[in-house]
């Protein structure tokens, strides 16, 4: 099964990628997840399964470690691996 992840952090600075941002990219980065999007509003990844929940899990530890307040995410089906 693939999944797309879609999550932001918050609180928002406009100025400078706050410290739960940089942690946040760099879960995702680290995971290997395919189709990455990283944006100052959102963020999108997409990757097996066990991958993108692995990746779920550390993101929403290390986000909140790093200071996040808030963390919205939603997870999707989007089909079958190959």
């Amino acid at each position: 099964m693939r999944l797309r992840v879609e999550f932001t952090t918050e609180p928002f600075d406009l100025d400078e990628a706050p410290p739960h941002a940089v942690v946040a990219r760099e879960v995702v980065e680290a995971a290997r997840l395919d189709a990455l999007d990283v944006g100052p509003f959102g963020n999108t990844a997409e990757g097996g399964a066990d991958a993108v929940l692995t990746a779920v899990d550390a993101l929403l530890r290390r986000s909140l470690a790093a200071g996040a307040t808030r963390i919205s995410l939603q997870v999707n089906v989007i089909g079958e691996s190959e």
